[in-house]
């Protein structure tokens, strides 16, 4: 069976990761268009660099949770694919194969000369970083006003998929709820999410809780 996984800040916020929606969150004492702009990177590269720093250096004190590893082990029974909005590598961490970040890498940077020079980096970086060709590197993250490029790859998955699992990720909310419209009208999906935003139905099974307790049962149903 071909599954595609739709996840969003819900599934690593259970292993300490901030979300921005949180009111303890990230942005917070930021305003957004000062850290996830070119504009703001233009602007003030510092600020930036520091924001990421800080959260580049969270991730690497965190551990994927049961969620990420019961996503992981469906692997073994079925074709998966996850797509997520995630930053973070928690579910590469626990073991899942294909993973489509569609806003960018938190442990990768890129150099602001060729968008597709691309390296791994688990360090600090600062302002005089350079790539091969003495440019600036930043982070490889896609911010806002800039395209998303894995958004078609990702549609053409959901459009080939028999199930699809959403996951801590808003059914109201851009991209997800544009990459379920690609659904095919069999296709069973399943929604996990402590505060569900729609009701179940013949096509919809909902899990009104935790993406740690929600994921392991629908990955138990799919076994089967």
């Amino acid at each position: 069976m071909k599954i595609a996984v739709l996840t969003g800040a819900g599934i690593s916020a259970e292993s300490g990761i901030k979300t921005f929606r949180d009111s303890d969150g990230l942005w917070e004492g930021h305003d957004v268009m000062e850290v996830a702009s070119p504009e703001g990177f233009a602007r003030n590269p510092a600020v930036v660099l520091d924001f990421y720093n800080q959260r580049r250096r969270q991730l690497l004190t965190v551990q994927p949770n049961a969620a990420h590893i019961a996503l992981a082990d469906l692997e073994k029974k079925h074709d998966i694919t996850i797509i997520t909005q995630n930053v973070d590598d928690l579910h590469e961490r626990a073991g899942s194969k294909r993973v489509i970040h569609l806003h960018g890498e938190l442990l990768k940077v890129r150099s602001t000369f060729d968008e597709d020079l691309i390296l791994d980096w688990k360090k600090d970086l600062y302002v005089g970083d350079f790539c091969e060709y003495n440019h600036q590197l930043r982070p490889h993250i896609v911010w806002f006003g800039e395209m998303v490029p894995m958004i078609e790859v990702a549609a053409e998955i959901v459009e080939k998929s028999d199930a699809i699992i959403i996951v801590g990720t808003s059914m109201q909310v851009y991209p997800a709820a544009g990459l379920v419209q690609y659904a095919k009208p069999n296709a069973k999906i399943y929604f996990v999410d402590p505060k569900p935003s729609i009701s179940e139905s013949r096509k919809i099974k909902v899990f009104a809780e935790n993406a740690s307790t929600g994921v392991p049962k629908v990955v138990e149903l799919l076994k089967e």
